[in-house]
């Protein structure tokens, strides 16, 4: 068989601590808008336009335990891309300004002598979060 038999990601679904905490973080920070909300589970669905992700919050959040990205499998971080280092830079102010992020390092080339460009953060709740320029 010869070309790949999927589409992209359809959707990326998160367990957060607070679902409205991620929803703000994903809106206000971001500018992300809400495509649906299931109070009942609870889970807020948040898009950029290109991508959708589902915010599920766990039932007991106090209890809950963080995810280590050293000592467990899982989603180690969630990447995002923006269009080029404006973007990335806008993005890094609005972030570094959020309640409750977490800057894990500044925006920097991906590696020595990259042009693509990134950074990380932890969002409010503790998900990791990487923005990134195309790879060029």
């Amino acid at each position: 068989m010869t070309g790949s038999l999927t589409e992209g990601a359809h959707h990326i679904g998160l367990a957060v601590r607070d679902v409205a905490e991620a929803r703000d973080f994903f809106v206000e920070a971001l500018g992300f808008a809400v495509a649906a909300e299931r109070p009942d589970y609870p889970a807020i669905f948040v898009s950029d336009g290109t991508t959708l992700l589902t915010l599920w919050q766990v039932a007991d959040p106090a209890s809950a335990t963080p995810f280590d990205r050293r000592a467990n499998i899982g989603l180690h971080h969630l990447a995002l891309r923006v269009a080029d280092l404006s973007a990335l830079r806008a993005v890094f102010t609005r972030v570094q300004g959020h309640p409750g992020a977490v800057i894990e390092f500044d925006p920097e080339p991906i590696r020595e002598g990259a042009t693509t460009h990134h950074f990380i953060c932890a969002m409010p709740g503790g998900i990791r979060i990487e923005f990134a320029t195309p790879f060029a």
